[in-house]
């Protein structure tokens, strides 16, 4: 038997990301790795709601990369309860 170890790719998800990252991409304290994370980060803020809770500007840039077809709308009711 060999001793050597092999790593094979599994076909698992990304990390999710947490909010506070999600902030300090979008902020720029957080440096993002690409356009791609820096996307992913404005999508979760877009999906849990946060970027319509936050300052103002969040909300705004949140609509505009929405219309621009960089993010969509929420995927998920982050409501506590909806009639």
């Amino acid at each position: 038997m060999s001793d050597k170890m092999i790593q094979i790719p599994l076909p698992f998800e990304e990390e999710p990301m947490d909010t506070y990252t999600a902030v300090g991409i979008a902020e720029g304290f957080i440096a993002s790795s690409s356009g791609e994370e820096y996307l992913r980060a404005w999508q979760h803020l877009i999906d849990t709601g946060m970027a319509y809770r936050l300052q103002g500007w969040f909300g705004r840039t949140a609509n505009q990369l929405i219309e621009e077809g960089h993010c969509t709308k929420p995927t998920t009711n982050t409501q506590p309860y909806s009639c």
